[in-house]
């Protein structure tokens, strides 16, 4: 075969094209990506939708002395109460997934840490593996169906990571120069080819 190919450069040539076509094809698709699942089980942050405040006292029982009360039965002024415990981590926003050129679900979340941080949590999320996904805000609608497939570069966003794993619990953290009142949506962006896998509208 090999003498065959030398003795016909021609044939060389479209082996060597063929080969490197190939080789191209699976770097460029990675098809098996398609079979394979990587997934992500992270830790994720409690949240409270409001700061948690010191319990209120009973009052103190009839006939009893109040804590305050002296023995002529004057009271004293009562104590300061005890200033709020701080604020624990704070939901900010959430939507649920829906689904673009592959199938995709869970809740998308974003958390402020009681240190000021901010987060974007996935919450039980699922889509296709793929070549170069990314976790994109942006200020485009989530859109249903194909016309939402492609709108996610056309106006602002801000790019935190890659993806992760295309199943399962995880965390990306949120500069803090990313402005997430213009950046409303988060998307499942694939870079090589420009299309959103699956997308979610962050609602306060």
């Amino acid at each position: 075969m090999w003498k065959r190919l030398l003795a016909n450069p021609l044939s060389w040539l479209l082996a060597v094209v063929v080969a490197a076509g190939l080789a191209f094809g699976g770097y460029w698709y990675q098809p098996w990506k398609l079979f394979t699942d990587d997934v992500v089980d992270e830790a994720l942050p409690q949240v409270q939708t409001a700061a948690t405040g010191t319990p209120a006292t009973d009052p103190p029982a009839s006939g009893t002395d109040s804590p305050g009360s002296t023995a002529s039965g004057s009271a004293s002024p009562s104590p300061a109460p005890a200033s709020p415990s701080p604020a624990g981590n704070q939901l900010l926003a959430s939507g649920e997934f829906v689904t673009h050129e592959h199938e995709t679900s869970g809740t998308a979340e974003v958390v402020q840490l009681a240190d000021g941080r901010r987060q974007l949590v996935f919450r039980d999320f699922a889509t296709s593996n793929g070549p170069d996904l990314r976790v994109w805000l942006s200020d485009q609608p989530v859109l249903d169906g194909r016309d939402g497939w492609f709108v996610f570069d056309d106006g602002q966003w801000a790019e935190l990571d890659r993806l992760k794993g295309n199943r399962g619990d995880q965390v990306y953290e949120i500069p803090a120069d990313v402005d997430l009142t213009s950046l409303t949506s988060v998307s499942i962006w694939c870079k090589r080819f420009s299309v959103s896998f699956g997308a979610a509208e962050l609602v306060a």
